[in-house]
């Protein structure tokens, strides 16, 4: 089992950037496939990137295409999300989430596809 704690959250103004991260227990971090997904108030969790296993694919949502950048780094047991150009949008709170996954190459991206989850950590743009 593995469970994730995200951090880095805050208050920023449109254009500027954040990095948000998410430190996961357990000693088989590498074993987890790991996602970002958000929730604005009033809406639904939406899915915002993830990234395999070995750290050699990624995918990301329409929304955020271009101005965000998921990676990790299995030594640390971490999980990045590196927010530019930030818009008003981007409000919400930002959940990490993890699977276990034994194909090594899968990426994940609806949230009934993951298993683990954190608290979530607060991001507000003001404009």
């Amino acid at each position: 089992q593995v469970q994730p704690v995200e951090s880095g959250g805050g208050l920023v103004q449109a254009g500027g950037s954040l990095r948000l991260s998410c430190a996961a227990s357990g000693r088989t971090f590498s074993s987890y496939a790991m996602g970002w997904f958000r929730q604005a108030p009033g809406k639904g969790r939406e899915f915002v990137a993830a990234i395999n296993r070995r750290a050699d694919s990624t995918t990301y949502a329409d929304s955020v295409k271009g101005r965000f950048t998921i990676s990790r780094d299995n030594a640390k047991n971490t999980v990045y999300l590196q927010m530019n150009s930030l818009k008003p949008e981007d409000t919400a709170v930002y959940y990490c989430a993890a699977r276990l996954d034994l194909s090594w190459s899968r990426l994940f991206t609806s949230p009934s596809e993951y298993i683990y989850w954190g608290q979530g950590t607060g991001v507000t743009v003001s404009s």
